[in-house]
């Protein structure tokens, strides 16, 4: 066995059985179908996270696209996993019941072909869908479809939010039993490993031509799935590799992560695997992934960098996006109202600065997509991988000295962006410096601001406004022809310039 096939041996002892009559393998079961109902509206009630009543509102039949609402309900198990990297069922087939919101072309000839599914946010525990924010544009503008998905830790607040609409929403714990270590012995009412399998069957519902598929008609060729936070770490590297259609298929055909890139727990009462532990790295998929980190979040995900990788069992690329900051607006456009946010409790803060304070100096948030342009390339190049075999670019990583002490730092630029990196046309010809992070509470540190060149350094750097505009024009059509720029973001580039 080579070193490449060991590093993946402890992922795939619950995928391949040899059958000792005959030498063959067993290919995993085809992943279940979940029922799918629609959800009983009473008067004055929608979605929670509607378009239309998200922050800005958005009427999506003006781009010609529809969105639907789907409850979802199956049976799901909860599984182990162990130190050595096996996957086992601590407990099978326990119901759960869920929902999807889908938003798609209306007119099948738009359909790219292409479904991105959004595991929603839960921070708040209400879903908060913040790779739609970013990506919108990109998703509307090629005919792509999105797919969000509600997860245990956010039925909380969409039960509150609408208890008739919502009312089926479930993730009982089917062992209810207090964990190990627990306060007081206290029992979990639900159990977050459910969403594991219902994250499968979603995807293969969406892939099915069973009754009930919002896709029914439509030609899915390409599923990917994308969130922030380690859910997707847990799920390439424990469930992934059983996730299969009833062709053998892979459910998933590629993955976009935000960073950070750390596993999370695979069941309420098991602690995510800890740093260094082999189940935190991402490797032999089996599909393209592509991990995109913001500059501000480098630091944090040092530890998870590894090589590239055109393995057809490990497509792999790492995009560190300079200049950026863990949090700017993109990731709030398509937050929910502030009035649905309140029904679902915990609301923060306002509409312009959704946060319990405010930083020190006040800032808005920013407003420069940077994450945006990096997410939208992402998306772009992982499709061309996956459907036309043309591999991702590859980007350097940022600079870090003194990497793996507490003295560590990015090695900047003059403007004081880092060094290396995914470059955007703002980083590549700046009008401002992008600062990673700001001063003040709470989330303060993960918060970009931009401090904008005066007059006369603008007139230092580029000598005058048409000078800075051939040279951000130049810096476009560049980046265009390497891939990493897609043409809407091009057009939004240029129609920015003064």
């Amino acid at each position: 066995m080579t070193c490449m096939q060991n590093s993946r041996v402890w992922a795939l002892v619950i995928v391949v059985m040899v059958l000792p009559a005959t030498g063959r393998t067993q290919q995993p079961a085809a992943t279940p179908l979940p029922k799918v109902t629609r959800p009983v509206a009473t008067a004055g009630s929608h979605p929670f996270l509607a378009a239309s009543h998200d922050l800005p509102p958005t009427d999506l039949s003006t781009v010609g696209y529809v969105e639907e609402e789907l409850l979802v309900d199956g049976t799901a198990n909860v599984y182990d996993w162990g130190a050595d990297g096996s996957v086992s069922v601590k407990t099978p087939n326990a119901p759960y019941a869920s929902r999807i919101l889908v938003r798609r072309p209306a007119d099948r000839q738009r359909f790219s072909g292409a479904v991105v599914v959004e595991l929603l946010f839960p921070a708040r525990r209400w879903d908060w869908s913040m790779m739609w924010g970013y990506t919108h544009d990109h998703i509307l503008e090629r005919g792509d479809a999105w797919v969000g998905i509600t997860l245990p830790n956010g039925a909380t607040g969409l039960k509150r939010f609408d208890p008739a609409r919502y009312a089926s929403l479930s993730f009982k714990n089917p062992a209810p039993a207090p964990c190990p270590g627990a306060a007081n012995n206290a029992v979990s009412d639900t159990e977050d490993g459910l969403k594991w399998d219902l994250i499968s069957q979603v995807g293969a519902l969406l892939k099915s031509s069973t009754a009930g598929n919002p896709f029914a008609g439509f030609n899915v060729r390409a599923l990917y799935l994308t969130t922030q936070g380690g859910d997707l770490v847990t799920y390439m590297n424990a469930i992934h590799a059983t996730a299969r259609l009833a062709n053998g298929a892979p459910v998933y055909d590629g993955y976009v992560l935000k960073a950070p890139f750390n596993a999370s727990r695979i069941n309420q009462c098991s602690p995510a695997p800890p740093a260094g532990d082999p189940r935190q790295k991402i490797d032999h998929v089996g599909v393209p992934v592509i991990a995109v980190a913001a500059e501000g979040e480098v630091l944090g995900t040092y530890a998870s960098r590894r090589p590239d990788s055109d393995d057809p069992l490990d497509r792999y690329r790492l995009y560190e996006v300079a200049g950026a900051g863990h949090i700017d607006r993109s990731a709030y456009q398509g937050f929910p109202s502030m009035e649905d946010q309140t029904a679902a409790g915990n609301a923060l803060g306002n509409a312009a600065w959704p946060f319990a304070a405010p930083c020190d100096p006040d800032i808005p948030l920013m407003a420069t997509p940077i994450m945006s342009v990096a997410f939208d390339t992402a998306f772009a190049v992982l499709d061309d991988w996956v459907r036309s075999g043309k591999p991702a670019p590859r980007a350097p990583r940022i600079e870090v000295k003194d990497a793996g002490t507490p003295q560590a730092a990015i090695v900047a630029d003059r403007f004081g962006h880092g060094l290396g990196g995914l470059r955007t046309p703002y980083i590549d010809v700046p009008s401002a410096t992008y600062v990673t992070n700001s001063n003040g509470p709470g989330n303060c540190r993960e918060m970009a601001h931009k401090a904008s060149f005066d007059a006369a350094r603008l007139t230092t750097v580029y000598g005058s406004t048409k000078s800075y505009r051939d040279k951000v024009t130049a810096s476009v059509d560049r980046l265009v022809k390497e891939r990493w720029l897609t043409p809407g973001d091009a057009r939004r580039v240029k129609a920015e310039l003064p």
